[in-house]
């Protein structure tokens, strides 16, 4: 265990929220006296072995039942139905599935909503069968899911004032994230949160608390405890003394590899900063941080204002080359301003000094020369790039050396590219707007000869029985693949350092259905 994490833990047992420190203490809690402590003792057995049958039989004939909470045996009997069917699907033991599902499954919403019915707002017994409930609906795919995480969310946030149990809060919260219940697990998460703030803990306490669940890799739990953080600090400190704060916290969810990262959560804290009007206390490293962190989340267009913005500002930084030609990028292939990236692409051709990005450039403006049918000026741009790169930049002189292939047979471009400049460039599709195939890669920052898994989707229609067919057709710089057009994702790796571009155009029976664009840096 980290100190960070032991330090939270003393923290929290100092004003008796020890339970809180762990998913092993909360799920105690969750299952003290009031849970029925005797059944879930005798589920646990029963369940090791998958007796369901048996443990169902068992709670049916419970003799002492007046000794019982309220809600208890139902409880368990829809979680035993449900226990079951899970088992069913994982061993595909489909002769019981299909034979016995619909009955398990009557069982389960019968005896789950008289739980419900049976218990009131101080038994635990309450969130429990109300997460059971939910659970089964969102499995199902059942329209009263929606319905069912709103009551959970109204009775555990009624629970949560009136019992001190904030173990079984963050259990509920910790479920719901597993199954990609953001939004209802940030809901819970703030109920617990709140629970753990309404002690006496410090501000300074409460947000060492938030830094040891990033460091557990609780992202979600983090961030609210870090939003409850900032609530009591608003209250109290100027936004000359709030800045320093916020940028702490931002630099924790800013896009890194690797690490932990939210790259929306982490622009939401810079934001914060510029509604305190303090945009000037941006330096050069946290403009570049900002820029790099809008890049990777597709937030394309600020990015290239903060690029921008980093270059006026600091001209000699370190970043400069990287951060130009993104700007020349994002001009050329999201904004379709042709004229504005041949500016900056020009900028960094200027230089005597030779970097990856440099010598990119000259590929760049090589290839929207012979787009537009210039092909000597391409051809000028290309052998300048091959004089200059020596033996370096293989990748970036293999694309070149493709291109003077071309121009020299008298061939177009290869399809994939053409298709993709077409798409982005010409004036009657331009700008084509980024769609919601979005393309993802493992990772966007890389060592050399890293492998890096890229992957794209198509979000397209069912057509009567039959998916829709479409072909993937990628281009840019793609390491030393070469992915067909029936692969949605591919393998790669890259033997130089610079800022790679790799593009992607989905094109179904019906045309150009949506295109991607993103850059990977490597170092």
């Amino acid at each position: 265990m980290s100190k960070s994490i032991k330090f939270t833990v003393f923290i929290l047992s100092m004003f008796l929220w020890a339970s809180f420190s762990s998913k092993a203490a909360a799920e105690n809690t969750a299952t003290g006296v009031a849970c029925c402590a005797n059944i879930e003792e005798s589920k646990t057995d029963y369940f090791k072995d998958n007796r369901y049958n048996e443990f169902v039989d068992f709670l049916g004939n419970f003799k002492d039942k007046k000794s019982l909470p309220a809600g208890c045996l139902d409880y368990y009997k829809a979680l035993s139905r449900y226990a079951q069917l899970k088992h069913l699907e994982e061993k595909q033991l489909w002769d019981d599935y299909f034979s016995n599902g619909n009955t398990y499954r009557d069982q389960i919403l019968e005896n789950v909503k008289k739980a419900i019915a049976e218990t009131d707002s101080s038994s635990c017994l309450r969130p429990k069968s109300r997460f059971l409930l939910w659970q089964f609906y969102h499995d199902q795919q059942n329209t009263f899911g929606e319905q069912g995480l709103d009551e959970l969310i109204a009775d555990v946030s009624t629970y949560a004032k009136v019992a001190d149990d904030p173990g079984l809060i963050k259990v509920i919260a910790d479920k719901l994230l597993s199954t990609d219940e953001k939004p209802g697990a940030r809901a819970i998460y703030k109920l617990y949160v709140n629970k753990l703030a309404s002690g006496k803990i410090s501000d300074a306490e409460l947000k060492n608390v938030g830094l040891g669940f990033y460091k557990d890799g609780n992202l979600e739990l983090a961030e609210t405890v870090y939003d409850i953080y900032l609530e009591r600090i608003y209250r109290d400190l100027t936004p000359e003394k709030l800045t320093p704060e916020l940028f702490e916290i931002a630099s924790l969810f800013v896009y890194k590899a690797p690490g932990l990262y939210d790259m929306p959560y982490a622009e939401k804290i810079y934001t914060k900063i510029d509604e305190l009007g303090q945009e000037n206390s941006f330096n050069e490293e946290s403009i570049y941080l900002r820029a790099f962190n809008l890049e990777k989340s597709r937030d394309y267009k600020k990015a290239g204002e903060l690029y921008s913005k980093l270059v006026q500002l600091y001209p000699d930084t370190r970043h400069f080359d990287e951060a130009v030609y993104k700007i020349a990028m994002i001009n050329a292939y999201v904004l379709a301003d042709v004229q504005k990236a041949r500016e900056y692409f020009d900028k960094l051709i200027a230089k005597t000094a030779f970097s990856p990005q440099v010598i990119s450039s000259f590929y760049q403006l090589g290839l929207l020369a012979q787009w537009e049918g210039d092909l000597a000026k391409a051809k000028g741009y290309y052998d300048v790039l091959l004089k200059s790169s020596g033996d370096k930049y293989a990748q970036v002189v293999a694309q070149a050396n493709d291109r003077l292939e071309e121009i020299e047979e008298n061939k177009q471009l290869s399809y994939n590219l053409k298709t993709f400049l077409d798409a982005t460039l010409k004036k009657e599709n331009a700008p084509v707007e980024l769609g919601s195939s979005e393309l993802k890669l493992s990772s966007f920052i890389l060592k050399k000869e890293q492998k890096v898994i890229v992957s794209t989707f198509a979000n397209m229609p069912e057509s009567g029985c039959n998916q829709v067919q479409v072909q993937y057709l990628w281009s840019g710089n793609l390491g030393g693949a070469n992915p067909q057009a029936t692969d949605a994702s591919f393998e790669s790796s890259y033997s130089g350092t610079g800022t790679k571009e790799i593009n992607v155009v989905i094109v179904s029976p019906a045309g150009i259905t949506d295109l991607s664009f993103a850059m990977a840096d490597v170092y």
